[in-house]
């Protein structure tokens, strides 16, 4: 049936052909053919590749004629349509034969439009009949047979010289309908489809270059402009210096090039000649699967046959692109009364995206916008805030800077910056888009150097786009030469050229000014690095915890309120417990602080702790970012990540919290690791930023840090000023220009190398501060003797008040199966009792005869409380009970507990004692005397940088001397706020990436406050406890 027929059938039924045939369809009919039984069928679509592309490249309408030898000749002769026959597939062997027979066709095409090479007419109506052959196949032919057609086709482009107008149009038509057909066919064979429309697509370009010099219409400057369906091709030859600021394309159109004002890197030749590509669909929709709507260009700049690398520009291309298609975004209208705030929001997906927001008012007033992620703005809480005005049109772009690439809902809410809001409204209108270039080398679509334009449009993109490349013909300089045997004729010159010696010494004096404060805060800090003993452990309770608690950073996080804090474990809790300490303040601001807490016995695994303060002091709101707690026996570690107010006027004004461990995958989460890392990081590794506030614990102190900078600014000034103008480039493009004053590319190239070869100087002193072992002076004991101790009279209250305490410590745990105290101990009849609870603990650690580390260490405290209680008995005497039966009854019962006490806990020590987990060294610390080395290093570095910085300053002169210090600005610029922060980053994200937990702080303060522990509890109980190796 003819195409006409089949349309004509269509229409009468009501309906209309097929215009587009992608894959699901023709699958599905595929398997129409199959369910009905037969061989083959066809099937008829709207308009073939010929259809789409054969369109008058005037007025962009179909013809549905065909041009050839300068005549029309009718449509149906080229079967302007596509007829696909689908060959049934449970007939495998005429599916084979239609498959050979296309092939056969394919092939006698190809031959024909070979051998009629020199007869254009004959030759274009072969290329035609092949796009007919494509469309009306199933299956296409194979990749080589598709380049065999594009090289004749680039043959037949080759002598453009000889073909007319009309037929250089339909060559290029035919290649528009390769393209087609490549974005659009299925997925078949065994290559790679990406590579495969890459080769077509290396052919359809270099078709278009060699017919643009000869084909099209003719305007200024040589312009020659070829139009077809798929794509316009502008090429015109200019002077350089004509140029600047020239349009390439055709602003009437609206997809057109706008080249920047400094072109300098033309000047060299004499002729330019610029070539535009605008096609009107994607071509490169089968390599990527970014949704590009509207025109796709390109534009080259050639100096014969030879591409003008465009890059290292200092001002970038202005760049139009037409969407014609575009729908236009609905507009929401809002009526504004008694200044009332409008709030809109809107998703975003894609952190590239630009989102630009139209607010526009039927009055000429200011809007004041503000915006914040994830909940609506106000007045103190919002990122960004913006002024719209008539100026801008109230038009908003809220660029991927802008947003910090989030994706997700933002909010924008907006106000009137005056008070005249009666009868206004407000028409608010949203639309995202983003510019991208095609990158070649990664054959993807990439933002990168690119940004949108103020005026874009729904229907128009403005881009922005500069691609710079960081990479030169020779990246490494060599070093300026100088004749070291004339250093005292340099020198000799310091009355003329005072520029680097006034530099210098600016340097130095703001050093020492830095380091007299830098010592000041190091002997203010050092009573802060502090461990801390708790007041308030028992003294007979020998398991051990450290705590390691961190304050938050946010305003006003430090508290000055008394912080208390329980334990709790599987096997029991902890007493409540004050974290104080009398020698230096706590939970400041940004500060970590560890405190040794006491038990007496394991709690088991913990399950939770119970946080608190008395909201008492000044200011006793408190932060708490985190909470580390380390069993010092066996070396577990819990993490309690808590990021939360105690406060009873911030967050949900709780002072009182209770927080659960952190699991490992929370601890393992890539932004746990990351933002503790990047925090630790800035505040110890990035060497500038960690002088005003390093890590409280850390070895590495102020005023070696400041030192260090010094040496660094020292070492980066020897450095860059001997790469000072050293022969590079003369061509190299200018950056940035400001008057007189330029900023070159060689510069920059400059910075980087100083930069980068700070990293072993600054990886070398550093470490070797950071490695140094401390000195930690142990504190002065009071000694007190045994005979002053016993003279020291007890009271009656104060032994009862011990007692219970004993009581109820025990019965934390249920392992001891007791029960606490139904009330407090009221008089010395109270006692028995007491006691009587004690003796049911020590009879349960009798009936153990497996011994564990609860029943160790809660033996060990039975003991030597009992051995406190009976001191402090001996001292009461008889004289504090209401009779001397009472005081001989309970002195016996203290004996007879006490001895059974030291059995039982002698039993258990020889059970266990095999099983003590031994503590783990500490890392590999240098002698503290290598802190001489570090010194020795950094002042022999710094003043070889600074005799190698004045020798060259000397040299080059005042005028070269002023240039050298804008570029050393650069390359301090890049150290501090580029190389550095980088290296913090890369580190976070290498341990995030890796999964691996902040390690737990080692320190030997541990080994102090074990001693200043065993000094206490034997001063306590009058007796050598000899327990230090079983903490």
């Amino acid at each position: 049936m003819p195409w006409t027929k089949a349309n004509g059938a269509c229409e009468k039924r009501g309906g209309r052909l097929l215009r587009a045939l992608s894959c699901p369809i023709r699958d599905a009919l595929q398997d129409m053919t199959v369910a009905r039984g037969r061989r083959s069928e066809a099937w008829w679509v709207g308009k073939s590749l010929m259809g789409r592309y054969e369109e008058n490249p005037l007025n962009g309408e179909s013809t549905g004629k065909k041009v050839l030898r300068g005549r029309e000749e009718e449509a149906p002769d080229l079967k302007p349509s596509i007829q696909l026959q689908s060959a049934n597939n449970t007939r495998q062997r005429s599916a084979h034969r239609a498959k050979r027979d296309t092939y056969n066709e394919i092939d006698n095409i190809l031959s024909t439009m070979s051998s009629k090479l020199g007869m254009y007419d004959a030759f274009l109506e072969a290329a035609v009949n092949f796009l007919d052959t494509l469309e009306t196949t199933a299956e296409g032919p194979p990749h080589s047979k598709m380049m065999q057609y594009m090289e004749l086709l680039l043959n037949a482009a080759g002598k453009s010289s000889q073909l007319e107008d009309n037929q250089i149009k339909l060559l290029i038509s035919c290649t528009g309908g390769i393209l087609s057909h490549m974005a659009s066919r299925c997925k078949q064979g065994s290559g790679d489809p990406v590579q495969e429309y890459g080769d077509i697509f290396s052919l359809v370009l270099k078709i278009h270059g060699a017919v643009t010099p000869t084909g099209g219409s003719s305007g200024p400057n040589n312009e020659v402009v070829i139009s077809t369906p798929t794509v316009t091709i502008y090429t015109s030859s200019h002077k350089p210096e004509k140029l600047k600021n020239q349009v390439i394309g055709s602003e009437m159109e609206g997809t057109y090039f706008k080249l920047p004002s400094s072109l300098g890197f033309l000047d060299k030749y004499a002729s330019v000649t610029a070539e535009m590509y605008s096609f009107k669909e994607n071509p490169f929709k089968t390599d990527s699967d970014e949704p590009i709507s509207g025109t796709v260009s390109g534009l080259e700049l050639k100096n014969g046959s030879a591409e003008i690398s465009a890059s290292n520009l200092a001002e970038s291309f202005e760049i139009y692109l037409s969407r014609p298609n575009a729908s236009i975004p609905p507009t929401t209208e809002m009526n504004v009364d008694n200044a009332i705030a409008i709030i809109t929001s809107f998703n975003v997906t894609d952190p590239d995206t630009t989102v630009i927001l139209t607010m526009k008012p039927n009055k000429g007033v200011i809007l004041r916008l503000l915006l914040a992620h994830g909940s609506s703005p106000n007045d103190t809480t919002y990122k960004e805030e913006a002024f719209l005005t008539s100026r801008d049109n109230y038009r908003w772009l809220v660029t991927p800077e802008l947003r910090g690439r989030i994706n997700g809902t933002w909010f924008v809410n907006a106000s009137l910056n005056s008070s005249s809001s009666k009868g206004l409204q407000v028409a608010i209108t949203i639309f995202t888009t983003k510019c991208m270039f095609w990158d070649k080398d990664n054959a993807t679509w990439s933002t990168y150097g690119c940004s949108v334009g103020p005026n874009t449009k729904p229907n128009l993109t403005q881009c922005f786009c500069n691609h710079l490349t960081f990479f030169g013909s020779s990246f490494f300089v060599a070093p300026n030469y100088i004749d070291l045997s004339r250093i005292n004729e340099y020198f000799g010159t310091v009355s003329e050229n005072y520029v680097v010696v006034v530099l210098l010494s600016c340097f130095f004096g703001l050093y020492i000014l830095t380091l007299l404060w830098a010592c000041y805060a190091d002997r203010r800090a050092l009573r802060k690095r502090k461990m801390t003993l708790l007041e308030d452990n028992h003294p007979c309770a020998n398991y051990n915890y450290i705590l390691h608690i961190q304050t938050g950073y946010r305003s006003g996080a430090g508290t000055s309120a008394t912080v208390s804090i329980v334990l709790q474990g599987k096997d029991g809790e902890s007493e409540a417990h004050h974290l104080t300490d009398p020698d230096k303040p706590v939970f400041e601001r940004g500060g970590v602080d560890m405190f040794m807490l006491s038990t007496p016995f394991c709690l088991g695994e913990l399950q939770g702790i119970r946080l608190w303060h008395d909201n008492a002091g000044g200011h006793p709101a408190w932060y708490l970012n985190k909470v580390t707690i380390q069993d010092l026996q066996t070396r577990k570690v819990w993490h309690f990540l808590c990021y939360n107010w105690l406060s009873s006027k911030k967050g949900d004004e709780l002072i009182k919290r209770t927080f659960t461990p952190a699991k490992k995958n929370e601890l393992a989460s890539f932004s746990n690791i990351f933002q503790t890392r990047t925090s630790s990081g800035f505040r110890d590794e990035h060497i500038w930023v960690s002088i005003v506030d390093p890590p409280r614990r850390s070895p590495f102190t102020r005023a070696q840090r400041v030192s260090c900078c010094m040496s660094l600014l020292l070492c980066t000034m020897a450095i860059n000023i001997m790469f000072w103008k050293a022969p590079v480039d003369e061509t190299s493009p200018v950056i940035v220009q400001i008057g007189p004053l330029e900023i070159t590319w060689a510069e920059v190239i400059i910075g980087v190398e100083s930069g980068l070869l700070m990293f072993p100087i600054n990886i070398l002193i550093i470490t070797i501060f950071r490695s140094i072992r401390p000195r930690l002076q142990p504190p002065k004991a009071p000694q007190i003797g045994t005979q002053n101790q016993k003279a020291v009279a007890v009271a009656m209250p104060t032994f009862l008040k011990e007692t219970e305490d004993v009581v109820n410590m025990l019965s934390k745990s249920p392992k001891n199966q007791i029960k606490p105290l139904a009330g407090r101990l009221q008089s010395s009849a109270d006692l028995s009792a007491a006691l009587d609870i004690i003796h049911v603990v020590i009879h349960v650690m009798q009936g153990e005869t497996e011994s564990d580390c609860h029943w160790v260490h809660c033996s060990h405290f039975v003991l030597y409380s009992l051995a406190h209680l009976s001191e402090s008995l001996e001292r009461l005497g008889a004289g504090a009970f209401s009779c001397p039966e009472e005081y001989q009854c309970v002195r016996s019962m203290m004996g007879l507990l006490l001895k059974k006490a030291e059995m039982v806990a002698m039993f258990h020590t020889t059970q266990r004692s095999v099983l003590v987990v031994h503590r783990r060294k500490s890392s590999c610390w240098l002698p503290w005397w290598f802190v001489f080395v570090g010194w020795f290093l950094l002042f022999s570095i710094s003043g070889v940088s600074t005799f190698f910085t004045l020798l060259y300053g000397f040299v080059y002169g005042k005028e070269m001397s002023i240039q050298w210090v804008i570029s050393l600005g650069l390359s301090l610029f890049q150290s501090i706020f580029v190389l550095q922060p980088l290296k913090v980053i890369a580190v976070a994200i290498f341990f995030a990436l890796i999964m691996r937990p902040v390690a737990v702080e080692e320190s030997e303060e541990v080994e102090i406050l074990l001693k200043e522990q065993q000094r206490r509890r034997e001063q306590y109980t009058g007796r050598e406890t000899g327990l230090q190796g079983m903490n």
